[in-house]
């Protein structure tokens, strides 16, 4: 059960993630209409850059760190483990300031170098020591969940972990493996690049280093929707879960096969041999596994709970299931888009096919299908079930929390399928707009329209589920509930193997999968001369 300082701690975690969502949903309606062309007062280049970077950074970093970090202290609490809260608030506070030294330069033009920031564009240095504090913060909250996990295996010796907190665990490690990455890069060469300390980086070492945390974020952010998914769906459909045992084993799957990958991020880069990008490739469609069987695991379960409440026939349990359960309708809407955009994943990490929509507007409608459809969606799901639990009010108007979801889903459908299409029309990316006089150029007006609509459509839904968390939150009724239940499985297993109730023997596992990925491509540029490359790349 969690204490009101947990729930105030978790409470500050959401409202600074949300926050940023409700920013970077501004700045994203901005940017379609922009880059559309058909307003031309509003075209700018520099503006059109400034907000795509801080769009970038408020959704990929600080809206994806601040919901984990505040969705596993309140999961670790009620799950039974505890942790210092005086190290939890501080790696708050480090975050937090973080954040803010990083807004300044992205809100003053000065940090236009887009959420990946990749070299040679150059930001202030007070971005990348911003970034590099979230980073920290969010490096407290990892050590702190693995220390309650282990203090929780002690206490409990021989008992099975809860699915909740094993799986927030094993995001803890895959971020503490994944994050490396991003701070060799940052700390050894882009600060001392900024600051003027070195003349040049050598941006192949750079951009390898980045890889390396590109994709597996992914996975951290992925890993609280599937708890979502696993531990709050089959209870809010009125079911049990269908195995805990295939959970537990698509996290381990996720944790140890998302990180050793990443250079189909690389594929039109010279930097990396072929053989390298073919082993990263392969390791991608592996990753696909655990995603299978959370929808399957996921999907069987949401079927008996449909089966109980009376479905009948090969589909009848899907319309018996309780859709008025902003849970179980979070579920299948994110689950259809997860299909969707997991076949674009699949297209991207194909090589032949990799090339020919690498730098198109296909990969942005692909990563918002995913991020800003399936992960996004949960996030919502996640928040309107704790917000009773975590405010003590209850949402004035459930119809809303419904309307806010489905508009979400709508705006997605609207604004996704013409970046697609796009995108196979040869739409390049990462251009403020397209100045080309061509007759397929002008083809073009009419889906950056559409996407327009659809733009208009997810922002008028942000603003509604910013607007249903504070009316709940100051002017809700009481909601009477104290804690938050989570879903049993059908046949509670009787024991856990090991390997399906630690990360132990797989951070091992871990250690030689990545050494084996990354060891090599980052070695040679300190074994030869790459673009007048130096000792870390200067």
């Amino acid at each position: 059960m969690c204490d009101k300082d947990i729930k105030k701690l978790a409470l500050a975690h959401l409202w600074v993630a949300f926050g940023a969502f409700g920013v970077a949903s501004l700045l994203g309606f901005y940017q379609v209409v922009e880059r559309s062309g058909l307003i031309p007062a509003l075209k700018s280049p520099a503006l059109y850059y400034g907000s795509v970077s801080t769009h970038g950074v408020l959704m990929a970093f600080v809206l994806t760190t601040f919901f984990i970090m505040g969705f596993g202290y309140h999961t670790a609490a009620n799950n039974g483990a505890g942790f210092n809260r005086c190290a939890a608030w501080a790696g708050f506070w480090v975050a937090a300031v973080g954040t803010l030294l990083a807004a300044l330069p992205l809100l003053t033009g000065n940090a236009s170098v887009l959420f990946t920031f990749y070299p040679p564009m150059q930001a202030h240095p007070l971005f990348y020591i911003g970034a590099t504090l979230l980073v920290v913060g969010s490096w407290v909250w990892c050590v702190l969940m693995v220390m309650a996990a282990g203090a929780w295996k002690q206490a409990n010796p021989g008992a099975a972990m809860p699915l909740p907190l094993f799986a927030t665990t094993g995001n803890a490690i895959l971020w503490l493996w994944s994050s490396v990455g991003v701070a060799l890069e940052v700390v050894f060469q882009l600060i001392p690049w900024s600051l003027g300390l070195v003349d040049t980086i050598d941006v192949g070492l750079a951009r390898t280093l980045f890889s390396w945390t590109l994709h597996p974020i992914v996975y951290f952010w992925l890993i609280p929707a599937y708890i979502a998914l696993y531990s709050f769906v089959p209870l809010a459909a009125g079911g049990k879960l269908f195995s805990e045992e295939l959970a537990r084993a698509a996290f381990v799957l996720i944790v140890v096969f998302g990180l050793p990958i990443g250079f189909h991020h690389l594929y039109m880069d010279p930097m990396q041999a072929s053989g390298w990008k073919l082993a990263h490739g392969v390791g991608t469609y592996v990753v696909a596994i655990p995603t299978l069987i959370t929808a399957f695991t996921v999907i069987a379960s949401l079927e008996m709970a449909g089966r109980a409440r009376g479905g009948q026939g090969l589909f009848g349990w899907i319309g018996a299931l309780p859709w008025n359960q902003p849970m179980v309708l979070a579920a299948g809407l994110s689950l259809l888009m997860l299909l969707l955009g997991g076949f674009g994943g699949l297209v991207n990490a194909s090589y032949a096919m990799n090339a020919m929509v690498h730098n198109t507007a296909w990969v942005p409608g692909h990563f918002h299908l995913i991020f800003a459809g399936t992960v996004v969606t949960l996030y919502f799901a996640v928040a309107y079930r704790l917000w009773p639990s975590l405010t003590g009010k209850a949402f004035r108007k459930p119809c809303l929390v419904l309307g806010q979801l489905w508009s979400w889903f709508g705006g997605m459908a609207i604004l996704t399928t013409p970046w697609h299409i796009l995108g196979l029309l040869g739409q390049p990316r990462r251009i403020s707009s397209v100045e080309y006089d061509s007759p397929l150029v002008q083809s073009w007006g009419a889906y950056e329209a559409i996407m327009i609509a659809g733009g208009l459509v997810l922002l008028l839904s942000a603003l509604l589920f910013v607007y249903n968390l504070a009316s709940a939150h100051w002017q809700g009724e009481a909601s009477g509930e104290d804690t938050v239940a989570y879903a049993e499985p059908l046949h509670p297993p009787g024991k856990i193997p090991a390997l399906l109730n630690g990360y132990a023997v797989w951070n091992w596992v871990i250690l030689l999968l990545m050494a084996a990925s990354f060891g090599y491509p980052i070695a040679q540029f300190f074994l030869m001369k790459t673009f007048d490359s130096s000792p870390w790349g200067y």
